[in-house]
């Protein structure tokens, strides 16, 4: 009788975590302008066959994965899941761009699948080096340290196609003009900032000089985040950004 009370226990906690997980990676995506979601273990994103790279990538970045000990192989190559293509290698080179990551790979160290995951072309954008390396880097370390401080954050990430750059190699994938990224606080009062950088050599600016409201982000690239939120919780996060919440 009591091995089948921990069975029936242990098969309502399984459903109910396993619940959890597709809530966590389901029911807060962002809306798709493209149609085409690519759903990787670790990762989800909507990818633009227009411009050969994600529009949005969304995961989820918890303390207990911000600081795993995988070490990365830059095992780039195209996503096979991208049913209408993704760029190529060659798009890459000699173009004097990085392959610069929408989902980091330092934000996907605790697991040898999430890592190489991360090294999909999909989830390729072409940066400048010195942006790559410098300010979106900084970004990047600043957001770890926030999901280790408040334990949980969702977040999205993507290009913005305005003021872009041209393109690169024979597959034209586009240089965005911008970047964004939106990160979303569920613990306790709940909290949201987001934040929109220019895609362009150096920066000597701060990165609390960058942030914007989540609703200025949404008018700018047309997508709708966190859409499945209640509608008051997400009018009052979205409109403006506390700084005093936030940790720089």
């Amino acid at each position: 009788m009591k091995q089948t009370i921990f069975q029936y226990t242990f098969i309502i906690i399984s459903l109910f975590l396993c619940n959890s997980i597709v809530a966590q990676n389901v029911d807060l995506l962002p809306i798709s302008t493209t149609g085409q979601i690519i759903k990787h273990k670790y990762y989800n994103l909507s990818y633009s066959p227009q411009n050969k790279q994600a529009e949005w990538v969304f995961y989820l970045l918890t303390k207990a994965n911000s600081s795993g000990g995988v070490k990365r192989k830059n095992n780039f190559r195209p996503d096979p899941l991208v049913s209408t293509g993704s760029a190529s290698l060659d798009d890459y080179k000699n173009s004097g761009y990085d392959k610069g990551h929408l989902c980091p790979a330092g934000d996907m160290s605790f697991d040898s699948q999430a890592m190489s995951e991360t090294f999909y072309l999909s989830n390729m954008s072409p940066q400048f080096p010195s942006f790559n390396r410098g300010i979106w880097k900084k970004l990047e370390d600043l957001v770890r340290k926030w999901a280790i401080d408040e334990d949980s954050l969702y977040i999205v990430t993507g290009p913005i196609f305005i003021n872009n750059r041209g393109s690169i190699g024979p597959n034209k994938v586009t240089i965005p003009g911008f970047y964004y990224k939106v990160i979303y606080d569920p613990t306790g009062n709940k909290k949201m900032i987001g934040f929109i950088i220019p895609n362009e050599k150096g920066s000597s600016k701060v990165l609390s000089d960058y942030t914007i409201s989540v609703d200025s982000i949404e008018k700018v690239t047309k997508i709708d985040f966190f859409h499945n939120l209640p509608d008051s919780l997400k009018l009052r996060l979205e409109r403006g950004i506390d700084l005093k919440l936030w940790q720089f």
